[in-house]
C-alpha cells in the first residue's frame, strides 16, 4: 500500500470558515480584465462590470486594463485590505494561464489562496464572438453571474507539503538520458539510470559525422558515456528494464529488473577472447544487419559499460547444452550460464523519461520497394555504411554487388508528413541529415551525381540553410521537388528507376540510380509505448508523450515530478535534445534542492458514510490516486492519496453511492452555478415579454 498522505500544514489565512448551514453571504470583489483588446476590443467591460455590481455579495467590482501587471494585482490587494473581501472572482482570461498569479496576489493580502474563482472572458467568450459584441457582453455578464455564485460557495484549503527524496531516476540511455544524468550528478544529487541495451549511446552511436563539427557522432558522445561510467553519483543499470512505478512526486517505488548477461560484470574486463572462441555468427543489429557478430558480444567497439552480452536465443550451449568454448577462452571465469534477472526496488523523488525514437520502417507493399530491392536503404544503413567502424570501414557499397554507388537518389518525407499512416508530422531532422549525407558522400567521391527528391527542404536550426545553398552550389546535388511515384529495378545491373512527377518542370521524369536512399522519420520507440503505460503518461495525436503545456512547460507532464527529455516528447536533433535533456534535469533537481514541494489541495475527498467500498474508483483513477483502507468505522473504504490525485473528477463521476467529490467542484458548488446560469435577468425579462407579445 502507497505511502499515507503527509500531515497538513497551515499556508497563513485570515479567510473565516463558513459554518455548516450557514446563509450568510461572503463580501467578493470581482476584477474585471480589458486585456488589452482581447477582451475590451468585443466585450463592453463597462457593462459588465455594472452588472456585477448588483449582484449578491459583491462589495467591489472594478475595470482593469491588465489585471495581471503589478498595478492590478496591487488594486485587488487594496481592495481586499480595504473593503475585507473574503472572495476574489478575476474575469480575464483562462485560469490555466494566470490562476497561481491572483493565488499568490490574493495571498499576499492575508486571503486564503483557494477563495479565488477565475472567469474565462477571453478565449471562451470574447475571442470565439468576436463578430457579436452585443452577444459576447452578454455572456460575459452571465459567466461573471455563475462565478460570483460560486465563489460564494468557495471553502478554504490548505496546501499539504510532501518530502523529496533527493534522487532521480533517468529512464533511456541515449544523449538525451546521458546528458539529464550528468548535470544531475553533477549538481550533487544520486541518479539512477536504466537503459534496456547493453550499452548507453542509443541512436546517436549509430550515426556517423555530425554538422557542424564534423566529428564522428561516437567521438563526442563517448567521453560523456565514459564520464557518466565513472560518475560518484550515478548508478549505471544497462541491460534492465523498468517493470513497475508507484508512488508520487518525491517518493516514487521504482521496480526495476536487470537482466542477466550471463556474464559477471565485476570479472569481465572486455578483452574480446569469448567472442572470438563462439562459433556463432549472426546479423548485428547495431549495424541494421549489415555486419555479423557473435553469441556472446559487446554492441560496438566503444560500448559503456565495455562488457560482454552472451544472446541466450542463440547461444550453442542454451540450445544443446554442449558448447562451452567462451567460458573455456575466458581466464577470469566471468561467463556464467546459470545466471539470473535480479529484481531491484529504487526509491526515487523525480523521473526523467528519455526513451528516444525509432526509425520509422517502410512498409512491406509500399511504393519505395524496401523489401524487395537491396540498393533501396534507409537513412540510418547509410549512416552505418559511412560510419568509418560500421560493417564496410566507412566505404559507400552497393548492397546488391558491393561496388561503390555513382548515382544516388535521396527520397524525403518517407514515414513523415502522411496522413494514409497517421504520421501526420514533420520529423524535422530527415532534410538536415539528407543534406549533411549528401556532402560527406561527396567528399568521399566527389564523381558521385546525388539528387534529393523532396516536397519542401525545412533546413531550419543553426547553419543548416546555409549548408544546403552550399551543397546546390558548391557540390552541385540535384534538388528535384516531386514526390516519386513508382521505383522499378532493372533485373540484371540491379539499378532503381524513380518515376516522379516534378512539380518545378511540370512533368513526369524516370531517372536511374544506383543506390536509393529513403530519408525515413522518427516515430515513438517501443520503450515510449511501455514506460507511458507503467507511468501512465498521455501521448499527443503523433504517439510521442505529451508536455504539460507546449510553451510554458515544455519539459513537464501532467504528473508531477515526471519530466521529459529529447525525442520521447517530439522529433529533434541532437543540439535540441541535449537543451532540452538540461531543462529536464533543471526542472526534476529543483524539488529536491527544495527538499519539499507543495501538493495541490484540489484533490478529492470520501465520504466513509457513503462510501460502499466497491472499488469502482480505484479501477477508473487514471492516476492511482485512489485505495481501499480498513476504516475505523467498520469494512473497507475507499481513500484518496492527495499527493497522486489531480483532481480531475473522474472518481466523482463514476462513483454510484456519491461518496465521492472534488474539493472546489462539489455538488453544491456545480449547482449555484447552474441556478444563476438559468436565473431570470433583466435582460432575460425583457426578451421573455417580447417572445409573449410576438405569440399573443
Amino acid at each position: 500500500m502507497t505511502a499515507p498522505a503527509p500531515q497538513e500544514k497551515d499556508t497563513g489565512t485570515n479567510a473565516p470558515k463558513k459554518e455548516a448551514g450557514s446563509t450568510t453571504v461572503p463580501k467578493i470583489g470581482v476584477f474585471i480584465c480589458h486585456c488589452g483588446s482581447n477582451i475590451a476590443g468585443v466585450v463592453d467591460c463597462g457593462k459588465v462590470r455594472d452588472a456585477a455590481e448588483k449582484l449578491p455579495g459583491v462589495a467591489v467590482a472594478k475595470e482593469n486594463k491588465y489585471t495581471c501587471s503589478d498595478l492590478g494585482q496591487a488594486e485587488i490587494i487594496k481592495a481586499i485590505k480595504e473593503n475585507g473581501l473574503e472572495r476574489v472572482v478575476v474575469a480575464s482570461c483562462s485560469p490555466r494561464l494566470h490562476e497561481p498569479t491572483f493565488r499568490k496576489c490574493i495571498q499576499q493580502a492575508g486571503l486564503n489562496p483557494y477563495l479565488l474563482h477565475m472567469v474565462n472572458i477571453r478565449e471562451q467568450c470574447s475571442w470565439v464572438h468576436a463578430h457579436e459584441k452585443e452577444k459576447a457582453t452578454e455572456k460575459a455578464s452571465d459567466l461573471v453571474r455563475m462565478g460570483v455564485s460560486k465563489a460564494a460557495q468557495l471553502e478554504p484549503l490548505e496546501a499539504r507539503e510532501v518530502p523529496v527524496e533527493p534522487t532521480s531516476l533517468v529512464i533511456g540511455g541515449g544523449v538525451a538520458g546521458i546528458q539529464a544524468a550528468l548535470d544531475l550528478g553533477n549538481m550533487g544529487f544520486k541518479v539512477d539510470l536504466v537503459e534496456t541495451q547493453p550499452s548507453i549511446g542509443g541512436k546517436m552511436a549509430q550515426l556517423d559525422k555530425t554538422f557542424p563539427t564534423g566529428d564522428c557522432a561516437i567521438c563526442i558522445l563517448a567521453p560523456k558515456m565514459v564520464e557518466l561510467s565513472r560518475h560518484p553519483n550515478i548508478t549505471l543499470l544497462s541491460y534492465s528494464d523498468v517493470e513497475e512505478v508507484k508512488g508520487y512526486i518525491g517518493s516514487y517505488d521504482v521496480k526495476v529488473r536487470r537482466k542477466a548477461r550471463f556474464v559477471h560484470e565485476d570479472k569481465c574486463v572486455g578483452c574480446g577472447l569469448c567472442s572470438d572462441a563462439c562459433p556463432v555468427k549472426i546479423d548485428n543489429e547495431f549495424d541494421l544487419g549489415f555486419g555479423q557478430r557473435k553469441a556472446i558480444y559487446i554492441p560496438f567497439p566503444q560500448a559503456v559499460p565495455l562488457k560482454y552480452t552472451l544472446d541466450k536465443e542463440h547461444c550453442l550451449h542454451f540450445k544443446s547444452g554442449k558448447c562451452l568454448l567462451c567460458v573455456k577462452a575466458c581466464t577470469n571465469n566471468a561467463i556464467d550460464h546459470t545466471m539470473q534477472d535480479e529484481i531491484l526496488n529504487l526509491k526515487v523523488g523525480t523521473i526523467i523519461v528519455a526513451t528516444g525514437y525509432e526509425t520509422y520502417i517502410p512498409q512491406k507493399k509500399g511504393v519505395y520497394k524496401y523489401w524487395e530491392y537491396d540498393n533501396v536503404i534507409t537513412a540510418l544503413e547509410l549512416e552505418r555504411l559511412l560510419n568509418a567502424s560500421g560493417p564496410t570501414g566507412g566505404h559507400l557499397i552497393r548492397p546488391s554487388d558491393g561496388k561503390p554507388p555513382k548515382r544516388v537518389a535521396f527520397i524525403q518525407c518517407v514515414g513523415s508528413r502522411n496522413k494514409k499512416i497517421g504520421n501526420n508530422y514533420c520529423s524535422r531532422v530527415c532534410c538536415m541529415y539528407a543534406i549533411k549525407n549528401a556532402q560527406i558522400i561527396m567528399e568521399h567521391d566527389e564523381e558521385t551525381k546525388i539528387a534529393v527528391y523532396y516536397n519542401d527542404i525545412r533546413a531550419f536550426g543553426k547553419g543548416f540553410e546555409e549548408l544546403y545553398h552550399r551543397i546546390r552550389e558548391d557540390y552541385a546535388v540535384e534538388f528535384i521537388r516531386g514526390r516519386p511515384a513508382k521505383l522499378s529495378q532493372d533485373p540484371e545491373t540491379k539499378a532503381i528507376k524513380i518515376r516522379a512527377e516534378e512539380t518545378l518542370l511540370n512533368k513526369i521524369t524516370e531517372r536511374e540510380f544506383d543506390l536509393v536512399v529513403l530519408s525515413t522519420g522518427l516515430v515513438p520507440s517501443e520503450g515510449s509505448k511501455k514506460i507511458g503505460k507503467i507511468l501512465g503518461l498521455t501521448v499527443s495525436p503523433d504517439g510521442f508523450f505529451m508536455e504539460a503545456h507546449p510553451k510554458l512547460r515544455p519539459v513537464d507532464t501532467a504528473i508531477d515530478g515526471i519530466f521529459l527529455a529529447g525525442c520521447a516528447q517530439s522529433p529533434k536533433d541532437i543540439p535540441d535534445s541535449v537543451a532540452q535533456a538540461k531543462a529536464a534535469a533543471s526542472s526534476a533537481a529543483a524539488p529536491m534542492f527544495a527538499k519539499k514541494v507543495w501538493i495541490e489541495p484540489l484533490t478529492a475527498f470520501v465520504d466513509e458514510d457513503l462510501c460502499a467500498g466497491c472499488g469502482l474508483c480505484i479501477d477508473l483513477c487514471p492516476y492511482g490516486a485512489p485505495e481501499l483502507v480498513q476504516s475505523e468505522k467498520g469494512g473497507m473504504k475507499a481513500h484518496i492519496i492527495e499527493a497522486l490525485c489531480h483532481g480531475c473528477g473522474t472518481c466523482a463521476a463514476s462513483c454510484p453511492q456519491k461518496a465521492v467529490a472534488p474539493k472546489q467542484f462539489t455538488d453544491d458548488q456545480i449547482y449555484s452555478e447552474l441556478q444563476a446560469a438559468l436565473a431570470e435577468t433583466p435582460r432575460k425579462h425583457a426578451a421573455k415579454k417580447k417572445v409573449e407579445a410576438e405569440v399573443s
